[in-house]
């Protein structure tokens, strides 16, 4: 009988590998010191005596080594079979008097494993207590057999009760060989179980890491393939929605469908390559595509293209026909260098980057985007101990009156001194901390940081009419906070007149404002505090909402101004552009509402804007944002320009 060597397989350790090695065991201290107690005295027997020969079982033994279930050998010194039972004959499906006088080791298969013939050949010359291993064998009827072979030493012989022979004159060996096929079936079994997913059969997160992690190590690359790696991660969209509506049941076989076909896009893409791409079940919606020794961007793309079409076309589950999309996140890079958890996390990222993008889509790992993300994720968790560390300043950007060119008013503008990234502008981390929360704590700080520059203003040019300070102010700060009580204590601190501060929210947030934001702007209206809509032309303009909201001014959006020509270009003025910036001049006069034109920069633009009526101009013909400084500079200046603070 032919058999292999496959790595140790312990009974209760069912989450190794199915391949074993030999279990070698050693013997204890106690066995090497400890003296041979004289053998009993054989008991009689009515059996009749066996063939002579020095090896063979006691008489009193006999019945119980022939009858017995688990198949065992009498091995001498050299390694020969003295005697065998029926039960090792049928077990190696061979005839029992072919048994005796083979070669042990040959019949279960000793010798083609290094270790185990040492450690056998160490057994039989008595240096070593015991043997056991596990071994898979080949039946002569063509199936494979797997037995847990032990070899342990026989005890002296009877006879001599005072003294015990040398260990060189000792009997030989008894040889027991167990048949583990069923254990080893059900290991495999249980094996397979614990590595794929039971509802689409398709190999399981702990079975892909498994394979990810192998193909990444040096070995697997160096030696042959193109040494590079490909994944795509593909999130399904829609799915939550038909298994919420049709349970779970239909959701599971939809999920069995789907793996169906990316199974087909997998062998697809292997006939025409080398090698097969490893499709698995991550859990819920979530699978992935691992190919092994890709070629380039190029490969991973066709297979995402290929995915996403097997996809679209509808399912036919339980007499429905039900449509599902699918997003695909591309990551196809160098093996050497790469780790699981990095390849991963690039196509998490990769994915996140298709569903925002639209879904139903494949997009490709991009560093560069991802380098902003990292950026962004960093800004996100220093933005609130940056507000305590006083890393942010205010500069300002003067308000202009279009007659008489002096400074009305200045918008305070945020910026953030980052240790790291230099000085950012708002438009770097104010959705940041419009989403993690920290607005309400920046808004606060840069609300009264505001107010008391403008009062200082005030104390400072006496002689001046006072100008008004004009915040930014997110939704959020009116739902998280009470912004009315924040502005109030503000300006009681300070000292501010409620008229000389002014309040800017976005249109659309202005717009779609009703309950407790609605409330929030009319309090502050009844307080004094002016009310300006920012960007206004570029979101809902519902102008008839407009008049029952309490704001004093709307500030045009830049793109309107932009439309109008520069000096230094032949550029024909645009009568639809000066003709909807004149209505909405007219519009909010009507309503009693002030205009405020943004991104003026020349006085072609300021000239235009002051014929249709706009009453205050912002942009760099004016000033860029500066220092309250050089804000004082300006202060009861006319005819401001931006040479005047030294701006570009």
């Amino acid at each position: 009988m032919s058999g292999t060597s496959e790595g140790p397989t312990p009974a209760a350790d069912l989450n190794r590998p199915i391949v074993t090695e030999s279990d070698i065991s050693a013997p204890s201290r106690a066995e090497r010191e400890e003296p041979a107690s004289p053998p009993a005295p054989p008991p009689t027997s009515p059996l009749a005596p066996l063939p002579a020969s020095p090896l063979a079982p006691p008489p009193s033994y006999r019945s119980v080594f022939t009858a017995a279930p688990l198949a065992m050998a009498v091995v001498d010194r050299e390694g020969r079979v003295v005697s065998a039972n029926s039960t090792l004959a049928t077990l190696l499906g061979r005839a029992p008097d072919t048994l005796v006088g083979a070669a042990a080791a040959d019949l279960v298969d000793l010798s083609s494993d290094a270790r185990a013939w040492h450690s056998y050949r160490e057994v039989l010359c008595g240096r070593q207590a015991r043997l056991r291993c596990t071994r898979r064998l080949k039946h002569p009827e063509g199936h494979s057999l797997w037995v847990q072979v032990s070899v342990a030493p026989l005890p002296p012989e009877a006879g001599d009760a005072g003294d015990a022979p040398p260990a060189a004159e000792a009997p030989g060996v008894l040889l027991s060989v167990a048949d583990v096929s069923a254990r080893r079936e059900l290991q495999s079994r249980l094996h397979y179980l614990q590595m794929h997913d039971p509802v689409t059969r398709l190999p399981n997160r702990t079975l892909f890491f498994e394979r990810l992690t192998a193909a990444l190590e040096a070995e697997s690359y160096e030696q042959s393939g193109t040494g590079r790696i490909g994944l795509c991660s593909l999130d399904l969209d829609g799915f939550k929605a038909i298994n919420d509506a049709l349970g779970h049941r239909v959701g599971d076989r939809l999920l069995a469908a789907v793996a169906e076909r990316l199974t087909l896009c997998a062998e697809e893409a292997g006939r025409s390559r080398a090698g097969t791409p490893l499709v698995a079940r991550l859990g819920g919606d979530e699978f992935a595509l691992l190919v092994e020794d890709s070629t380039g961007t190029e490969q991973l793309a066709d297979l995402a293209e290929s995915v996403l079409g097997a996809i679209q076309d509808p399912f036919d589950v339980d007499g429905r026909r039900l449509s599902v999309s699918a997003s695909i996140g591309v990551v196809e890079r160098h093996a050497a260098g790469t780790t699981p958890t990095a390849l991963m996390q690039a196509a998490d990222t990769t994915l996140y980057w298709a569903k925002a993008d639209g879904k139903s889509r494949w997009t490709l790992f991009d560093p560069e985007r991802n380098a902003h993300r990292m950026t962004r994720q960093a800004l996100a968790s220093t933005l609130r101990p940056a507000v305590e560390r006083g890393e942010f300043t205010l500069e300002y950007q003067p308000l202009v009156g279009m007659e008489d060119d002096r400074v009305h008013g200045v918008e305070a503008l945020v910026r953030w001194n980052h240790p790291q990234f230099g000085t950012l502008t708002p438009n770097r981390f104010i959705s940041i901390a419009e989403e993690d929360g920290s607005i309400v704590q920046l808004g606060r700080w840069v609300l009264r940081t505001a107010c008391r520059q403008a009062r200082h203003w005030q104390v400072e040019h006496p002689t001046e009419p006072p100008i008004f300070v004009s915040v930014n102010v997110a939704v959020r700060q009116v739902w998280d906070s009470d912004l009315v009580a924040d502005v109030a204590e503000t300006l009681t601190e300070t000292g501010l007149a409620p008229e000389l501060l002014q309040l800017e929210l976005t249109e659309s947030a202005v717009m779609g404002s009703s309950g407790r934001p609605l409330q929030a702007l009319k309090a502050l209206s009844d307080m004094g505090v002016r009310i300006a809509i920012d960007d206004f032309g570029t979101g809902y303009s519902n102008l008839a909402y407009l008049s029952r909201l309490p704001v004093s001014v709307l500030k045009l959006d830049g793109a309107f101004v932009r439309g109008f020509p520069y000096e230094d270009r032949d550029q024909t003025p645009s009568p639809a552009d000066e003709a909807i910036v004149e209505a909405m001049v007219q519009l909010a006069h009507r309503l009693g509402l002030t205009v405020t034109a943004e991104c003026v920069e020349t006085t072609a633009q300021a000239t235009r804007l002051r014929r249709i009526g706009c009453d205050t101009g912002q942009g760099w013909l004016y000033s860029r944002p500066v220092s309250p400084d050089r804000i004082s500079e300006l202060l009861g200046t006319p005819g401001v320009q931006a040479d005047v603070v030294g701006n570009p």
